[in-house]
């Protein structure tokens, strides 16, 4: 299977007031066109910085970033990326701010108003096209970012910490919905998460990143029980905890910082 995503040899480095940080360091990363991956590792390891590099939000101060074997040069629209914040203009109705990636590229239709209509039903959110943000609940409001992605049809997903600031019970129902819609499409994507339970149960390959610089340390293949199951029922699985515990032990062991992998939820 071909790599949709890929860095070769990437580094970067942030200028600041107190001079040049280095974010990581000679970085090799490779995603697999459909594959699911997530990032983890302490604070400081880089997580976002790979995530704005595979965007193409900066370029990298030395290697290549690639998507589909070609270099990336800027914002695609092949990639979309879904933050913690919704950002959803308050404004405009549910439908409205999914349909504003059309209206941007100057190709409103029907067409389109179908496809956006369509998601919102699959997505749990048939009733809600005509309401405002603010009438929704957060998770609600996330299902509406994923619409919104969703609906131009990028082949690739990146998604930084988009559950982090919802309560448990409807961070495992946005798990499973992310994870089944994305399965059903075949779209490839990236997740950086605090939480390791999270990246056990949704990903095919787990990324296990040091700090001070970013770099590579590890890359787990996720056991097949778990990859087919989903994120719900893998929870329930024998190989789920031993995974989970091998993913803390590793990530306490790369954190710089006093505190270990305390800042990791299990």
């Amino acid at each position: 299977m071909a790599a949709m995503l890929k860095l070769e040899s990437v580094s970067h480095a942030y200028l600041g007031g107190q001079g040049t940080a280095l974010a990581v360091e000679e970085v090799n990363l490779e995603v697999l066109t459909g594959e699911f991956v997530s990032l983890v590792g302490p604070s400081g390891c880089g997580k976002t910085t790979i995530l704005n590099l595979l965007a193409g939000l900066f370029p990298p101060s030395r290697g290549h970033v690639l998507l589909d074997g070609k270099p990336v040069q800027g914002p695609d629209v092949r990639v979309g990326y879904m933050l913690q914040q919704d950002y959803l203009f308050p404004w405009r109705t549910i439908k409205s701010n999914a349909l504003i990636g059309f209206e941007i590229r100057g190709e409103q239709s029907e067409k389109a108003e179908r496809k956006v209509l369509d998601l919102l039903r699959e997505l749990g959110l048939d009733g809600s096209a005509e309401r405002y943000p603010q009438e929704l609940s957060g998770g609600m409001r996330q299902r509406a970012a994923l619409v919104r992605t969703l609906a131009g049809e990028p082949d690739v997903l990146l998604l930084d910490e988009p559950f982090s600031a919802l309560d448990m019970h409807i961070k495992l129902q946005l798990e499973e919905l992310v994870w089944q819609a994305l399965r059903k499409r075949g779209k490839t994507a990236v997740l950086v998460t605090h939480d390791l339970q999270e990246a056990a149960a949704m990903s095919d390959k787990i990324v296990v990143l040091a700090a001070n610089p970013g770099r590579v340390e590890r890359v787990i293949t996720v056991p097949e029980s778990i990859r087919q199951a989903g994120p719900s029922a893998s929870r329930k699985l024998a190989d789920f905890e031993p995974l989970v515990g091998q993913l803390w032990t590793q990530v306490a062991e790369y954190d710089a910082g006093p505190a270990g992998g305390a800042a990791y939820e299990q």
